[in-house]
């Protein structure tokens, strides 16, 4: 089951979480070989041209189980005020070659309104 998490994020800035990920023995998760994807929606059910994709990478060295999440300062900008739904994936092959797909992370955002 994935971690539940909510932020804030300032329309027009550009914004980076860092996700840590451990073992449940607390130890960081091994993520060679592994990708991370982001997607935020305005609801569950918004159509998929409504899909913001984060800039998702493993940090190096990916055996110290870091990954960063982020958008620009132009992603952010295009979002309207108010609230957002969100999660995290991680994508990996097991040892018989099958993708596996496993939700690291979801929650809401909340996108506040600029001046400026």
């Amino acid at each position: 089951m994935a971690q539940y998490e909510e932020f804030t994020i300032d329309k027009g800035s550009d914004v980076a979480v860092e996700i840590h990920l451990v073992n449940r023995d607390g130890s960081a998760k091994d993520l060679t070989n592994h990708q991370v994807t982001a997607k935020l929606k305005k609801t569950y059910t918004s159509d998929s041209a409504d899909t913001l994709t984060f800039n998702s990478i493993v940090a190096s060295p990916a055996t110290d189980g870091v990954a960063t999440i982020s958008l620009t300062n132009l992603q952010t900008d295009t979002l309207k005020h108010g609230r957002y739904v969100y999660d995290v994936e991680l994508l990996y092959q097991d040892s018989a070659g099958d993708d596996i797909v496993e939700r690291v992370l979801e929650g809401r955002v909340q996108v506040t309104p600029s001046v400026t």
